[in-house]
């Protein structure tokens, strides 16, 4: 078990039931109760027990986080609360409004038999067409590298003396003969223009291709060379052979948008696969399988599912022919159970200045991007439980996640004001004995009441036991930048920066022990990556009003004690930015901040023009360090199925603070097993950072070299 930061503070939030079989996870998908007696669960086979480590054990009881943070109290009574969520969290599925429910037999598994072959009670769906088109299809395609032949003679532009319609794998847009019609658009289970080779002239001869076909072939077994060595690949045919197991080793390859493993003789699926979140199409027709690892769940971009000629559970084979491969992918999804947590994050102790032991000169700081609910849709989020994205659910695991870790400073970004109001506030001050200050994004200004409250912006908590609050200042970016003359002349900032309301909020604070101000600054910049200039102006504005903001404070306010000390210049005076920057450590804005400047030529700054920032650069004098950076950051802080990388951080100014600690990485088999966050363990897509940070003695205030601080 690692070590956790102040082991003395996890009793703070203790006292919640643990979240497994969470009843608000049956409640909001099933709207029942029956659910929670497990009468619901189409996917499991009751032929299988759980293996003696597995998650889905019943009785088994887990904490959702390390430190002993349990969760934050819920109403369980929220059926009505939550039926919007319900119908939102499926709106990107046109299937989704049909029930679930499947009727029962008297057996659970179907005897082997073609789906064609079910009694006229069963519906004759345009899904039960489909699967029996794509079965008859794949049956006629067992001969030996089928799809590769075709593809070749397609290439060549000859014509083969064949019946059947196929298709090119790298085009499924083309067909051989006339005999079918050709696959355009995107419909409810249709198929995308994808797998379009690369360049034939790409220099990485692995990129010239991207399907390989081994269909047809008798094969027993696959290498494991072609999980490890081919993850560019997009189409991938083993079809037609003679295996009796997939290795989950498969989830390596990542870019898979086509599998065919028809026609083997397998009898289950790994579990792994649905890590395979960019698969369009799965084919499984004729082989030996009775259930679905409730791990393809998801596979929310999953359009078409091929199960007809197996033993199918009954109601999997029921919901699939009535409502459709999505429907399947639903089910799945939301009756999966909830694994194992991670092992909680490890306190890793930074060799900082040593020289001062002085408890009251040490200062945690905790910053999160925690999901506005507003943002947590199941379009953007569609691998995501819609019971584990449902704000309910989430704000059990935020708040003790904010408040458990007991840090001094906590600075939070996408927060709506309703949420500030109604929730935050009084929960971090009745958990924490937080003070906070809150901002919404400057649309928030031309809202009416009503609308507003769902506007996010940024909060910053500290504790009323340790700081008085001096002063409180929010920036807007768009609104500040029209004071600058040389800005009012360049189109780009009419047309690129003042279209975006995203803000900073700046707190002068006082320590009640020690007298010393320190300045604390949240923001949250813009997200688009293709706006990476915004995003340079936007930083350049903020240490601009920082350090105004910092230089009326240096002298002590007349409440302040005579010990209050008097600050040279805002150099000296102790500052820490946090936020999430939405910029990468390669970025223009990290390295403005680490190195305090960027030439005005930067790579960021593209064609566009910005005033004094475009022809002689950025500068600043603060002595700005991310606390992470002795790491070299951390793996992520954002963590989705379609980015996971750093983008968050915290600077505090290192010629006033040493860094004596910071929380760690997310475990790393945890993350092996997750397609992205959120999930049932982590309610954001972002991760918490956190540092303990140590007041310099004044022996010990001088201004270090930038180049102390140049990581890129």
């Amino acid at each position: 078990m690692s070590a956790s930061f102040d082991k003395d503070k996890e009793s703070l939030v203790k006292g919640f039931s643990p979240m497994h079989d969470h009843p608000l996870q049956h409640q909001l998908f099933y709207g029942s109760s029956n659910a929670v007696n497990g009468s619901s669960n189409l996917v499991s086979s009751p032929s299988q027990s759980p293996a003696p480590s597995s998650p889905s054990m019943v009785g088994y009881h887990m904490p959702m986080y390390g430190n002993n943070m349990a969760r934050y109290p819920v109403q369980m009574n929220l059926s009505q609360k939550l039926q919007p969520q319900q119908q939102s969290g499926m709106n990107h599925n046109p299937l989704a409004h049909h029930s679930l429910s499947a009727p029962t037999g008297n057996s659970p598994v179907s005897p082997h038999i073609d789906l064609s072959t079910l009694n006229s009670s069963q519906p004759n769906t345009p899904y039960l067409a489909r699967q029996l088109s794509y079965a008859q299809m794949s049956r006629q395609s067992a001969s030996p590298h089928h799809h590769a032949r075709t593809a070749a003679a397609l290439a060549r532009g000859t014509t083969l003396s064949t019946a059947v319609t196929i298709t090119d794998p790298n085009n499924p847009t083309k067909t051989l003969t006339g005999l079918g019609a050709k696959r355009g658009g995107r419909s409810t289970e249709g198929h995308d223009n994808e797998g379009v080779p690369a360049k034939v002239n790409d220099p990485n001869p692995l990129q010239s291709w991207s399907s390989l076909d081994m269909g047809g072939m008798g094969l027993q077994n696959l290498s494991a060379t072609l999980f490890n060595a081919y993850e560019f690949l997009t189409t991938l045919y083993i079809n037609h052979n003679n295996l009796t197991y997939i290795s989950s080793a498969i989830s390596n390859l990542v870019n898979l948008k086509v599998l065919d493993a028809s026609g083997n003789k397998l009898t289950s699926i790994p579990p792994e696969m649905g890590m395979l979140v960019q698969l369009k199409e799965l084919l499984l027709f004729d082989n030996s399988l009775e259930t679905l690892p409730n791990e393809l769940g998801t596979l929310y971009q999953l359009e078409t599912l091929g199960l007809e000629g197996n033993p199918i559970h009954s109601a999997l084979k029921s919901l699939l022919l009535k409502e459709g491969s999505q429907a399947v992918i639903v089910s799945l999804r939301e009756n999966c159970p909830v694994g194992m947590p991670p092992p909680e994050r490890e306190w890793i102790t930074v060799d900082g200045d040593s020289s001062n032991d002085d408890p009251n000169d040490k200062i945690t700081v905790f910053s999160y991007n925690i999901l506005c609910e507003r943002l947590a849709t199941a379009s953007q989020y569609g691998y995501t439980p819609s019971w584990a994205l449902s704000w309910e659910y989430r704000r059990e695991l935020l708040v003790p996640e904010i408040v458990g870790w007991g840090a001094d400073i906590i600075c939070l970004q996408e927060v709506e004001l309703g949420e500030y109001e109604n929730y935050l506030r009084d929960d971090l001050k009745k958990l924490g004995d937080y003070n906070g200050a809150f901002w919404p994004k400057s649309r928030a200004k031309t809202m009416g009441e009503k609308e507003r409250m769902v506007v996010d912006g940024c909060a910053v908590f500290f504790r009323s036991s340790k700081f008085n609050l001096i002063e409180q200042q929010v920036l807007e970016y768009n609104q500040s930048s029209l004071k600058r003359d040389d800005f009012k002349k360049t189109a780009d900032i009419y047309n690129r920066v003042m279209t975006k309301d995203n803000i900073a909020v700046m707190l002068m604070l006082e320590n009640k022990h020690t007298h010393a101000r320190i300045l604390v600054v949240n923001t949250h910049l813009h997200w688009d990556p293709s706006f990476a200039d915004v995003k340079l102006v936007q930083i350049g504005l903020l240490m601009e009003e920082a350090i105004k903001f910092a230089e009326r404070h240096l002298q002590p306010t007349p409440e302040s004690s005579p010990e209050a000390p008097v600050y040279e210049s805002a150099t000296q005076l102790p500052t820490i930015i946090c936020g999430d920057f939405n910029s990468v450590p390669s970025s223009g804005v990290y390295e403005f901040l680490s190195r305090g400047s960027v030439k005005q030529d930067h790579e960021d700054f593209g064609n566009h023009a910005y005033g004094a920032y475009t022809t002689e650069g950025l500068t600043h004098d603060l002595n700005l360090r991310s606390a992470y950076s002795s790491l070299n950051e951390l793996p992520f802080t954002n963590y989705t199925p379609g980015y996971k990388g750093v983008l968050d951080y915290i600077f505090p100014s290192a010629n006033t603070f040493s860094v004596s600690g910071v929380l760690g990485p997310i475990d790393k088999e945890y993350i092996s097993r997750q397609v992205g966050f959120p999930n049932p363990h982590f309610p954001s897509d972002h991760i918490p950072i956190m540092c303990e940070l140590v007041l310099k003695t004044p022996a010990k205030e001088k201004k270090e070299t930038p180049s102390v601080f140049a990581k890129n």
